[in-house]
């Protein structure tokens, strides 16, 4: 791999040896990648405040340098944590302490995640706590080459605000903190951004519903390649963007998509493939619409619901206010429960705005940080949850052994109001 001077001394230990093993474990991994260089980034949304039973051992053993050597840096040395070179924040994570009366998670996870948030806060990270840090504030530019963790904030970093990234892990986004350095392969170089697969969709999608389903259905036809949609689409905003996003990277390994005329790097189909000849299409018609909806309704087979889950991605805040809105003047009902999760910085909006007040008045809560599928938690008792989110569908009956139910906002506020499921595809 070609090293800059500053990159050679940075490895040499010019600036000490957590920095020195952040460009050891760079070097290695953008040489298993095949990456010739490395890309110069400022902005890196990572995981370390997320407190797990390894993290709690490590820092029994020798505190949060420890863990973040062991853990971000692959590294067994004794280490000394600098300050973050560049911007870094923390995408979702536990439960916070707010939650400990609502949320059966664990106290000393959250004990544990309060000394880590301390730590990393003085180090120069920026607890955002969210896996949408482009709804709080954190929006690379187009062009610009970051490191970002969490598929639902790469895909819609990617593609919807034009920045570059891979989706990372740990150790890569603890290493790129350190050092503004990432290995420039894949979603970093022109080659890698062109569409792969175009679809061409013969049934209107306009709503949120809508384009999750498109989302799942994408995700499952191109796997990990670069998908075009064009034909009977709506102008999305940034809530129904994010779900199909969201969808696509859940069913599929989808980190970048084009939608011509509507992200930026596509004012055309023809230019969204670049060099190469448009394919021929796939089609998303009717029957690829009712088999997307009866495959993320397969998992649920009682239609008595325990738990409705919403905002996944975290809500925006006119999801928000759209849930409170449809809870308004009504009550959920006795043994269901309903549990909406936002950024906490859009909790704060949501409870001066007045939609947290409503939702809690209906017997709902809002809840910020993180989710059930990072938190391993739903409400005790759960058997059955109803969800709008296409990703939580596909995830929660893995991760918590329920049975699942996919629908619209509407359809759940009602499972959540008389506990029965009666959503269908209109």
């Amino acid at each position: 791999m070609r090293l800059t001077d500053e990159e050679k001394g940075m490895r040499d230990g010019a600036e000490g040896a957590a920095v020195a093993a952040a460009m050891d474990l760079l070097i290695r991994y953008g040489g298993a990648l095949g990456a010739g260089h490395l890309c110069d980034v400022r902005n890196v949304a990572t995981s370390m405040t997320q407190p797990s039973p390894v993290k709690a051992r490590l820092v029994r053993e020798g505190g949060w340098d420890k863990a973040f050597a062991v853990i971000s840096l692959d590294s067994d040395e004794d280490l000394q944590v600098p300050p973050m070179r560049v911007a870094t924040c923390q995408l979702q994570h536990g439960f916070g302490a707010d939650a400990g009366a609502v949320v059966p998670y664990p106290a000393q996870m959250i004990a544990l995640q309060g000394d880590a948030e301390a730590f990393y806060g003085r180090h120069g990270v920026n607890i955002l706590a969210t896996c949408t840090p482009y709804q709080v504030g954190n929006i690379p530019v187009r062009g610009e080459h970051i490191a970002w963790m969490e598929s639902s904030a790469v895909i819609y970093a990617n593609s919807v605000l034009g920045a570059r990234t891979n989706c990372e892990g740990t150790a890569s986004t603890g290493a790129a903190a350190l050092t503004g350095k990432v290995p420039c392969w894949g979603n970093h170089r022109d080659e890698g951004r062109y569409g792969t697969h175009l679809i061409d969709v013969q049934v209107r999608v306009d709503d949120f519903t809508e384009w999750g389903m498109l989302g799942y259905f994408t995700g499952g036809l191109v796997g990990e390649e670069r998908p075009v949609l064009a034909g009977d689409l709506g102008r999305p905003g940034l809530a129904e963007l994010k779900h199909f996003g969201a969808a696509a990277a859940t069913s599929g390994g989808v980190e970048l998509y084009h939608l011509p005329g509507i992200t930026p790097e596509a004012p055309t189909v023809e230019a969204a493939f670049g060099p190469a000849p448009v394919p021929a299409a796939v089609t998303y018609g009717p029957r690829e619409r009712r088999a997307v909806y009866a495959g993320l309704n397969s998992q649920g087979t009682s239609t008595h619901v325990d738990f409705v889950l919403l905002g996944c991605p975290h809500a925006s805040v006119d999801q928000i206010r759209q849930a409170a809105a449809a809870l308004d003047g009504r009550r959920l009902s006795a043994g269901t429960h309903l549990w909406l999760m936002v950024p906490r910085a859009l909790k704060d909006v949501a409870d001066r705005s007045g939609y947290t007040e409503t939702i809690e008045r209906a017997g709902g809560k809002v809840l910020a940080d993180s989710c059930p599928a990072m938190s391993r938690a739903a409400p005790p008792g759960t058997r059955v949850f109803a969800t709008d989110s296409a990703k939580q569908a596909h995830y929660l009956p893995a991760i918590l052994g329920i049975e699942a139910w996919f629908g619209t906002l509407a359809q759940c506020v009602d499972a959540a109001v008389t506990g029965r499921w009666r959503g269908e595809l209109s």
